[in-house]
């Protein structure tokens, strides 16, 4: 037995077999069946020569053969990789020389980028065509390359679970969603995943859980109805997924985002904890609820990460919710979990979201001296972690040296995530320090710009970035995507600001546009952002 992502789902299976796991859309899976499945895949893959430590890609949306693809590529002890289903050649190119894949499973309605991909890659020599839930009756061709059809791969598939001792240092690898570059593999032994993204920790109470301490709990309790609303390609929501796991409940699945049909699914499930991905989710799901006529009240509980949620979209949540907590968490891919906040209409009011720190999580100064959270209030640092840390990024011993620092004999993942410290172990959240804007000598951190943008009534959504400017080096820019109907200027913006923000953070351009650039989990695309604002911004 080992603390390992598959051990861990064998306990819950063993605890809690004939309980619901899975749900996506009228289709539920329960722990055995899922466990049955897993192990029939697993083998497959065996039998193709894919063994552990070798890297296998997932490229899907949200589905349950999405999950047993990860669990069957974790009990043979290889790693899954996380594939972009929004990706266009050239990136899938990329992605698939620079994991390293040996092996492939996804969806049929890929088939062509796969095949016009795949042959430029030696080491990638295996292939399972998984169903598409948005596309089932897709018949793109799979032959060119080898595809197996998901069927095909499990028939006269076995499903013992018949497989080598798993360790605590298995690696599992998450490729980031390359906002500031190509995507980076942060690499995790199955232990450090565990305990800072998958329940092995208390994130409330920072204790440390035992082997079997989440099945016994499932076994023991009566299970939550959780759904998680960000695609699985993405580390936050595959996290959230596991945990869940772990712990002996249900989580429901959408392979895709609409706000009605997750209300609806809210509605008929009981669903009682939402996870999501901050004002991309949010603020059309409260819109959408504000319409209808939904009846949430099973809510319990709605967790934001990743992300801002911005206080004009709380409030609204809150004064649709008000017997319902709502958490903000701070974490990346390189850390895991750091902190969370309880959330209520008092604390919502300041410039960012409020987090306590989590276990072993600190700030440090600009000399990476770790700085007193109660002593030293009103300092700015950038927030790290010690203690289960990645291992770091796969094939960049370069990037891995400038995030995961030793210090006085201590090893820290230091992302560039910068706080303000505001005393009893809190800060509050300003922002990733690689988007932060220089103009004239002052630094400003866009997120506090876009949260009180989005307090304008002529806002739906918006990014700041920092542009060229001869006279300050930078000066801020604001990319907006304006209200139906609505048309907002520069000046009156600027005028909105003023009484919340000082003059040095306001934006001098302002480009329009159809839509806010954004990734497919939420995260904000800002390259693409700042694009737009050099081509099109006009300047105050």
């Amino acid at each position: 037995m080992a603390l390992n992502i598959a051990d861990l789902f064998e306990h819950a299976v063993d605890a809690v077999p004939d309980r619901h796991a899975i749900q996506v859309g009228d289709r539920r899976v329960d722990y055995a069946e899922l466990e049955s499945t897993a192990n029939r895949l697993a083998h497959h893959l065996q039998s193709q020569g894919v063994g552990a430590g070798d890297h296998v890609g997932v490229y899907a949306k949200n589905s349950v053969e999405h999950v047993v693809a990860l669990l069957a590529i974790f009990k043979i002890r290889a790693v899954a990789i996380n594939v972009n289903y929004r990706y266009v050649e050239g990136e899938l190119d990329y992605l698939f020389d620079n994991a390293d894949l040996v092996a492939l499973l996804h969806e049929r309605t890929y088939a062509p980028l796969v095949a016009a991909v795949a042959g430029k890659h030696e080491k990638l020599r295996s292939f399972v065509v998984m169903p598409d839930p948005t596309d089932p009756d897709s018949d793109a061709d799979v032959s060119s390359y080898g595809g197996i059809v998901w069927d095909d791969a499990l028939a006269e598939q076995g499903d013992a679970r018949d497989f080598e001792p798993r360790t605590n240092d298995d690696l599992y690898i998450v490729y980031t969603g390359g906002t500031t570059g190509y995507p980076k593999g942060v690499m995790w032994r199955h232990e450090d995943f565990w305990r800072v993204l998958g329940g092995g920790i208390d994130f409330m109470a920072g204790t440390r859980l035992e082997e079997f301490d989440q099945s016994k709990a499932a076994a023991a309790g009566e299970p939550m109805v959780t759904f998680p609303l960000s695609p699985l390609m993405h580390g936050g929501a595959q996290a959230a997924m596991l945990m869940h796991l772990f712990a002996g409940h249900l989580t429901i699945l959408a392979p895709k985002f609409d706000a009605q049909q997750i209300w609806e699914t809210v509605e008929r499930e009981k669903v009682q904890l939402i996870f999501m991905t901050g004002d991309a989710m949010a603020r059309p799901l409260i819109e959408e609820y504000e319409r209808g006529s939904y009846d949430g009240s099973s809510l319990v509980a709605v967790a934001s990460s990743a992300a801002i949620f911005s206080r004009p979209v709380k409030e609204r949540w809150m004064e649709a919710f008000p017997n319902t907590f709502f958490t903000d968490s701070v974490g990346a891919s390189e850390t895991g979990f750091q902190g969370t906040g309880l959330q209520d209409k008092e604390n919502i009011k300041g410039e960012g979201a409020i987090i306590s720190l989590g276990l072993e999580s600190v700030v440090l100064d600009e000399d990476n001296k770790v700085l007193d959270t109660s002593t030293e209030v009103g300092r700015v640092g950038r927030l790290a972690r010690s203690g289960s840390v990645p291992v770091g990024y796969y094939k960049d011993e370069v990037k891995s040296a400038q995030t995961f620092l030793e210090i006085d004999g201590t090893r820290y993942s230091v992302p560039g995530d910068f706080v303000r410290l505001e005393g009893e172990n809190k800060v509050t959240l300003l922002g990733r320090g690689s988007n932060c804007i220089n103009t004239g000598g002052e630094k400003v951190y866009p997120e506090e710009v876009e949260n009180a943008l989005k307090g304008h009534p002529d806002v739906f959504d918006v990014l700041v970035v920092g542009i060229a400017d001869e006279n300050y080096g930078q000066q801020v820019a604001a990319v907006i995507q304006p209200r139906e109907g609505a048309a907002p200027d520069l000046e009156g913006l600027r005028d909105f600001l003023r009484s919340s923000l000082s003059g040095y953070k306001l934006p001098r351009s302002l480009t329009l546009v159809d839509e806010i650039p954004r990734h497919a989990t939420g995260k904000a695309n800002y390259p693409q952002a700042k694009k737009l604002a050099t081509a099109t911004g006009q300047p105050a």
